[in-house]
Order: structure tokens, then C-alpha cells, then sequence
């Protein structure tokens, strides 16, 4: 008998957001792993159909999806913890994906806001035959959050990357590929949504101890943030070697992890950290903040800030980076690290569960 999946990919309106690459490279392991006597359905934004190709079926999100879903599935997968598309049948049984709560932990969203989040995620795992999150972070803080009913398994099931360094076969030679970004000397990366949270301004008294280095923050802005970046910036006297070039296009995403000196994380809340595996797939040296998920992420390899003053982050970069050149087999140790990273390992324990389920 034939057994039907609906993974709700609708996300993937945003590709340059790391829940648009967790709905595409997910998505499309799931159908490279199907095993027989599974039919698959993707709700998917218009601008995406196709993009998982012709052997499944896709339906189009519509803003009324949020009242009126008559699909019937034996499986509904639901990959972020915000969606509003639920199944409505009692007999579909509902995976529920946490990525993260970072929204309940925000000082920019009120408390009324927090309240009604955290009542809509109480709901999903209520009616969830089983709940899965990104990291072992984000399962203590689910459990210590919300409440698990005894008979609702949760479950670790990490994300995967898929790079050019990863699976070449994937790219047509981005790394060959003309950049729309190329800075005229060495720099420094960060690459992510710019927000107060993922701490960047952290970062600026580098270029003041390094000056032959720039700094490239590549991603969407928060206006505000963007500002107060730029205004500390000015105020050390490196606006001249801060490079805030907005969303970049993949082949110059993988041009700047390629060719970075070293790649910075220095978020305070995060459900993965994907960014932080893909740099490291290229052997490259990671700094980064070791709050929630991130030390899972980088293991050993990855080098950590203790705390965030100006002083600590310089020193802690400088003995980071002696240590990186010093160390001739810490490249393949870094690219060893993010080989545990798998969307085949990822696909694969889904479509376990998706069976276990039933």
C-alpha cells in the first residue's frame, strides 16, 4: 500500500536564510533517499515548483492554507517550528520540527508576542506523534520550555551541509566562477542574517589590532543594527575596511569561504550554526562564540571566546591564529569535523522515523 509524505517546504521563498537551504538540501535528499512505496508532496512557494524535481507532487502555498488544508497524508513533516500549516485530520501523523526558540529568548519582541509563540509551539507538540530538533541545545531548551507529553518521542536529528567542497557534483564550478564580491586583500568572514543577536560588532576591534585585514559580513540587515555597526565602525576609524555587501549570490558565498582568512561566528543564539560547518568544509580556521548550540557544531576544532571585551576577542584571535598556522594538519582536522554533518545522514533518520510513526 502506498504511503504518502508532506513535507512543508514553504520557506524556501527566503534561499539566502538558513531555514531556505534546511527546506532545499533536506528536501531534496528526502527524494534521493525515498524508499519504495512512498509518495511525496512539497508545499513550496510559486517561484519553487520544480525544484525537487518530476517524481513528486507539489502544492502551492496560499495564504488561506492557514485555514483550509483538505489534504489527506499518512505523514505530515513540519520543518520549522513558526509554520502555520498543520494538518487538519487527527489521523495524519505530524513530525514537528524545532529549530530553535529563539524568539522567546529576544529582548526585541514583547512579552505578550513571546506569550503567543510559545502557546503555538505548545500546540504543535501536543498534537505531534513525535518532535525533532536541530541540536542537542535545542532539545534541553524544548523540554525546558515547553512540555513534552510522555507518549511524544523528540528526537536529535542534526543538519547537514552541502557545499562545493562537500559534494562537488552538486556546483558547476562556483568556485571558477566570477564573484560579484572579490575584496583587494586579505579579509575576515562572517556570513548570516546581520542581527543584534549574532554579535558581530563584537568583531570590529579586530580590524583595529589587524589592519591589513577587512571585514566582510555577508547577509541580510536588520536596518537598526546595520546602523549601529557602521556607527562603531566610524568611531574606531575602519568604516574603510567594513564590507557590508548584503544577501550574495551562492557562487560568491563559496568564493568568500574559500578565500577568507579565517571565518567568525560570534552569535549568542543559535539552533545549528550552519554557517560554521560550511566554513569549516573549506579547512578553514573558525572563531566563535561558545553559547547554545555552536561548541556541538565546531567540536574541538573550532576556537572560542571566552567572553566578548575587545582585549579577549584580539588575543583570542591572535593565539588562534598562530596556532592555525603553526599546525599544519588542522585544515583536514576542521574538514574532518564537518564531515559529520550529513543531509544523507539527516534524510536517512527521517525517513526511519517517518516509519516508525505509522
Amino acid at each position: 500500500m502506498t504511503k504518502k509524505l508532506f513535507v512543508d517546504t514553504e520557506r524556501m521563498s527566503n534561499l539566502t536564510s538558513g531555514l531556505g537551504q534546511v527546506c532545499l538540501h533536506l528536501g531534496l535528499e528526502l527524494v534521493r533517499k525515498r524508499p519504495p512505496g512512498w509518495e511525496i508532496t512539497f508545499l513550496v512557494p510559486p517561484e519553487q515548483i520544480g525544484v525537487f524535481g518530476p517524481s513528486v507532487s507539489y502544492i502551492v502555498a496560499k495564504w488561506w492554507h492557514r485555514w483550509w488544508r483538505p489534504w489527506q497524508f499518512d505523514v505530515w513533516h513540519c520543518l520549522h517550528q513558526g509554520s502555520q500549516i498543520l494538518p487538519m485530520w487527527a489521523k495524519v501523523r505530524l513530525i514537528y520540527t524545532v529549530l530553535d526558540l529563539n524568539f522567546l529568548s529576544l529582548p526585541q519582541y514583547s512579552n505578550q508576542r513571546k506569550k503567543d509563540k510559545k502557546k503555538h509551539y505548545q500546540r504543535c507538540i501536543d498534537r505531534a506523534a513525535a518532535v525533532t530538533t536541530i541540536s542537542v541545545f535545542v532539545a534541553q531548551d524544548v523540554r525546558q520550555q515547553l512540555v513534552i507529553p510522555n507518549e511524544t518521542p523528540i528526537e536529535v536529528i542534526y543538519c547537514g551541509i552541502d557545499t562545493p567542497a562537500t559534494r562537488p557534483e552538486t556546483y558547476k564550478s562556483p568556485l571558477l566562477a566570477e564573484p560579484s564580491l572579490r575584496p583587494g586583500g586579505p579579509f575576515l568572514l562572517f556570513v548570516g542574517f546581520l542581527q543584534p543577536y549574532k554579535n558581530v560588532h563584537t568583531m570590529l576591534p579586530l580590524l583595529v589590532a589587524f589592519p591589513q585585514y577587512q571585514l566582510v559580513l555577508a547577509g541580510p540587515d536588520n536596518p537598526a543594527y546595520r546602523e549601529q555597526i557602521l556607527a562603531q565602525a566610524q568611531q574606531l576609524g575602519v568604516t574603510d575596511r567594513l564590507i557590508l555587501p548584503g544577501p550574495v549570490d551562492e557562487a560568491t558565498k563559496w568564493w568568500l569561504y574559500a578565500h577568507c582568512d579565517a571565518f567568525l561566528f560570534p552569535s549568542l543564539h543559535e539552533g545549528f550554526g550552519l554557517p560554521v560547518a560550511e566554513a569549516m568544509s573549506f579547512g578553514k580556521p573558525v572563531f566563535s562564540s561558545a553559547s547554545s548550540s555552536l561548541p556541538e557544531v565546531g567540536g574541538t576544532e573550532a576556537i572560542y571566546f571566552p567572553d566578548f571585551t575587545p582585549d579577549t576577542v584580539v588575543n583570542t584571535f591572535r593565539r588562534g591564529m598562530e596556532t592555525y598556522r603553526n599546525d599544519p594538519t588542522m585544515p583536514e582536522r576542521l574538514r574532518h569535523q564537518s564531515k559529520k554533518f550529513s543531509w544523507a545522514t539527516a534524510a536517512a533518520e527521517y525517513w526511519a522515523l517517518y516509519g516508525r510513526v505509522l
